[in-house]
């Protein structure tokens, strides 16, 4: 929810209802949109016993750090409450003094963070992970295809973004850059400030 308004409620239905499809639960017949009062995280938990609504704060929104996570990333093609991997990835990370650890693919690929999406500039392209890496169809990935007229795919190394202009973002808390990889600043683009300001928009 974002001044009273769920801005990117069509892209959380469109995935929930893909993902009930693939999973064979049944898709609720009726999901109000929520609407009005304070900024704030609105979730949808849908499982056999039906659907169930939670909402809590948003959290900051400031520049991050990255670690690369020891733990490996194993598929995660859809979001579930099966998520220890990332739970202990985040552990990890924080354990270190960064905010987030970047997960890495049985073939040491970059694949997703714990609590984010990670993209990275190449040029005026902006790059994502390949979701054939079993990574999870973000929110907020759609909504940066659409605000960039499609992103780049590409299977890389942490070595191999070491440099450039990295970004996250989620659905709660939008594009936020990042600030350090692996201990090392991360140089800014100006890019990243132009996704953040049209994200809700």
């Amino acid at each position: 929810m974002r001044n009273g308004v769920a801005p990117l409620w069509y892209l959380h239905v469109r995935r929930l209802a893909a993902s009930c499809k693939a999973l064979g639960v049944p898709l609720p017949g009726e999901l109000p949109t929520p609407s009005g009062g304070p900024d704030r995280v609105h979730r949808l938990e849908v499982g056999p016993r039906g659907l169930e609504v939670s909402e809590r704060p948003v959290g900051a929104g400031t520049a991050v750090s990255l670690i690369t996570a020891r733990v490996g990333h194993r598929p995660y093609p859809h979001k579930t409450t099966e998520r220890e991997q990332f739970d202990r990835a985040l552990e990890e990370a924080r354990s270190a003094g960064a905010d987030d650890a970047v997960l890495l693919s049985r073939g040491g690929h970059v694949a997703e963070c714990a609590i984010w999406g990670l993209f990275w500039w190449e040029g005026d392209q902006l790059c994502a992970p390949p979701l054939d890496l079993g990574i999870l169809p973000g929110v907020a990935r759609a909504r940066l295809s659409e605000l960039t007229g499609g992103l780049t795919e590409r299977r890389v190394k942490p070595e191999e973004i070491a440099g450039r202009s990295l970004l996250v973002a989620n659905a709660v808390r939008g594009v936020v850059p990042v600030a350090r990889f692996q201990g090392r600043p991360v140089p800014q683009d100006p890019g990243t400030s132009r996704l953040s300001a049209s994200f809700w928009s």
